[in-house]
């Protein structure tokens, strides 16, 4: 006799494991397809665009506050500002000292930011649609809790 099963079964039976970390990653993933496919027309992905949008609102930052604030990786860090770089839409000055760097956005990554923000408010209207008012706040304010805890900010920022 043949078991019937249905996709979301399969998925809960091969996926649904207790991890915080595999949950966090797969839903992460998922997230970012939707925000990198609402941003493709600008040229930009996900992170592309929240890095952008974070030197927009501070005016200038350091590799070292974004690695912080973004909880990621000086390698992984150092490709994305490489090729916003490349692509002219951020640029570098010396900080006060040899291995500081400053971080600002160009003229033209101010444009292209710009092109990009109503496919990124697109984006976040979908989500919200797709997993309802509550979902999205919990989800919001759970990952920021756990990353509060998790990753604090030094005490020099």
């Amino acid at each position: 006799m043949a078991v019937s099963t249905s996709r979301i079964d399969v998925s809960t039976a091969l996926f649904g494991l207790p991890c915080a970390c595999g949950t966090l990653r797969r839903a992460s993933r998922v997230v970012t397809r939707v925000y990198d496919e609402a941003l493709r027309p600008s040229g930009l992905e996900i992170m592309q665009f929240g890095l952008m949008a974070s030197l927009d609102r501070l005016g200038e930052a350091t590799q070292r506050q974004l690695s912080v604030g973004f909880a990621i990786d000086s390698t992984t860090l150092t490709r994305t500002l490489g090729l916003l770089q490349r692509r002219g839409w951020i640029e570098r000055r010396p900080g006060t000292d040899k291995r500081q760097r400053i971080l600002r956005l160009t003229k033209p990554g101010k444009a292209r930011l710009e092109k990009a923000r109503p496919l990124w408010r697109k984006a976040q209207e979908d989500l919200l649609a797709l997993i309802g008012k509550d979902a999205f706040e919990t989800l919001t304010r759970v990952t920021h809790d756990v990353v509060a805890v998790l990753n604090p900010p030094p005490s020099e920022f």
